[in-house]
């Protein structure tokens, strides 16, 4: 684990710990080893080298007793304090030792080596005392941060740990993308195997756990076998932050989503999402936390990844103009999210059908135009529709110089909402349904709930994804993600990303020379 304290010098004094801050700690559960195994069925606890009076042993079991620091392999290391002490009928321990600290936080009684009760408030004191003795870091700047700061710290790493804890393994992750889903799936203790869908279903099956996968890439039979076995799959896919290139171009994603019940994308199923969209109770702190979240992502001109460097579109003055954000045809996103729409070229003939006066500029998806997905248009076909082709723009400028950004299913629609631009949505994308769209498809019965904006951003941004610092290499929140792609501090291109560039550079050559050879205009 990151260090976020260390100990002061012999003597220092830190900051006065309230027991507002203790009671939290006990809540959230976060201190020692909280990473190690979750050991069951103790009932006694205790320091190796404390004395056990003969009748607090009376009728237990030797897997009833668990003897820390002690010679016996019994509980494993790590363990985690909390999961242990909390079952636990007595705990026996000097008052500064740590499990009599993690037992007077949430309760238990201690017994210490003249086989008497320990007072509660030592205790107390004991674990304040600790906490004070220490200056406290955030891992990812380096600054200095206060207890509070680090305790927050901790929770959101130790949920991280819980939710993976019941994947037994993982299909589908792309061997380029194992590093840092090791990362993200990692439990505290390990990180399951990657291995394919067939295998994966079979651990499943013999450990009672679920299987990670990454939808697009296991057979399409897998979810069904899953079904009839009782194993719950676990659906991984990048997030909405991403990284500063394209996922086709072998850029690592920094930001993943885990969905425990579906995908994002899937209108037809839903998924963890369209649950916390329509059912959390955003308190204020959360929506605030969101709207600065939104602020700065605007702000820093940050996109899901950070593509487009090329010259601004002309627009004509005095004309209603409309953005038109074309996807990849074949992606998931498209058949599970786009209503019956059959790809690009039936999404821009409803744009003009949706739109007959307007100047329409089409856009194409940076994938597909880097020559590495489905979906690809020629200009002439592309014009028969729209008014001009955008090749590669910054595309928020371009999105804040429109009229109305109308989308299929794509995540630009997302991004020009978080702008405050009109969008008009021909699929059922995750933001769609709930009052900040104008949506052409049929609705959606799970939505209706209104939603402000920031709401949006609170369950899409920061509730449902999780991030990877590209520095440290430490799970993060959004806030970080968006200062590391703004200032650059992203890992250099390597020569697998290099050499998928030039895949694609020669996959449109190819499309060009097919275009001219048959007296179609290039795109």
């Amino acid at each position: 684990m990151a260090a976020v304290s260390t100990s002061l010098p012999a003597g220092g004094s830190g900051e006065i710990v309230s027991d507002a801050v203790l009671d939290k700690i006990a809540a959230l559960r976060v201190g020692g080893d909280f990473w190690g195994h979750e050991v069951q069925g103790v009932k006694l606890v205790a320091q190796a080298g404390v004395p056990i009076s003969p009748e607090r042993l009376n009728g237990l079991d030797a897997a009833e007793v668990a003897v820390i620091g002690g010679a016996s392999p019994f509980p494993p290391e790590p363990c985690d304090p909390w999961t242990l002490i909390e079952q636990a009928r007595s705990v026996h321990a000097r008052a500064e030792d740590d499990i009599a600290i993690v037992a007077g936080l949430l309760g238990v009684p201690v017994f210490g080596v003249d086989f008497q009760p320990v007072d509660p408030r030592c205790l107390k004191q004991a674990a304040r005392d600790r906490l004070s003795q220490a200056r406290y870091r955030n891992c990812f700047t380096g600054e200095e941060a206060d207890v509070e700061q680090a305790v927050r710290q901790l929770a959101e790493w130790r949920a991280l740990f819980c939710a993976n804890k019941a994947i037994c393994a993982a299909s589908g992750m792309a061997w380029w993308k194992r590093d840092v889903m090791r990362i993200f799936l990692w439990d505290g203790l390990q990180c399951p195997p990657f291995v394919t869908a067939e295998q994966g279903l079979r651990r499943a099956r013999e450990t009672e756990g679920a299987l990670a996968v990454w939808p697009s890439r296991v057979p399409a039979s897998t979810v069904d076998r899953a079904v009839e076995q009782g194993t719950p799959l676990i659906r991984v896919e990048d997030g909405f932050l991403r990284s500063r290139g394209l996922g086709a171009a072998l850029h690592p994603p920094g930001s993943v989503v885990v969905d425990q019940t579906g995908i994002y994308y899937d209108a037809h199923a839903g998924g963890d999402l369209e649950t916390i969209l329509a059912t959390h109770d955003f308190p204020p702190e959360l929506v605030e936390r969101a709207r600065l979240l939104r602020k700065r992502i605007c702000g820093s001109g940050v996109t899901k990844y950070g593509a487009g460097q090329g010259r601004m579109v002309s627009l004509p003055e005095g004309k209603r103009t409309v953005l038109a954000v074309g996807q990849v045809d074949d992606d998931q996103s498209v058949h599970l999210g786009g209503a019956g729409v059959a790809g690009n070229l039936d999404f821009l003939r409803r744009v003009r059908q949706a739109e007959p006066d307007a100047w329409i500029v089409y856009r194409p998806h940076p994938d597909v135009q880097a020559g590495h997905r489905a979906g690809h248009l020629g200009d002439a076909t592309v014009l028969e529709y729209a008014d001009s082709v955008d090749g590669g723009a910054p595309l928020m400028q371009l999105v804040q110089s429109v009229d109305e950004v109308h989308v299929l299913s794509s995540l630009t629609g997302f991004e020009a909402l978080m702008r405050g631009r009109p969008v008009t949505v021909h699929g059922m994308p995750f933001y769609a349904g709930w009052g900040l769209t104008r949506d052409l498809a049929a609705p959606n019965g799970r939505r209706g709930r209104r939603l402000s904006i920031d709401q949006l951003v609170a369950g899409a941004l920061i509730l449902y994804p999780r991030y990877v610092d590209p520095v440290t290499w430490l799970p993060c929140g959004p806030e970080i993600m968006v200062d590391r792609l703004a200032d650059g501090s992203t890992p250099p291109m390597s020569w697998l990303i290099r050499l998928r560039m030039l895949q694609g550079k020669l996959r449109r050559l190819m499309t060009l020379s097919a275009e001219l050879l048959h007296g179609r205009r290039p795109a």
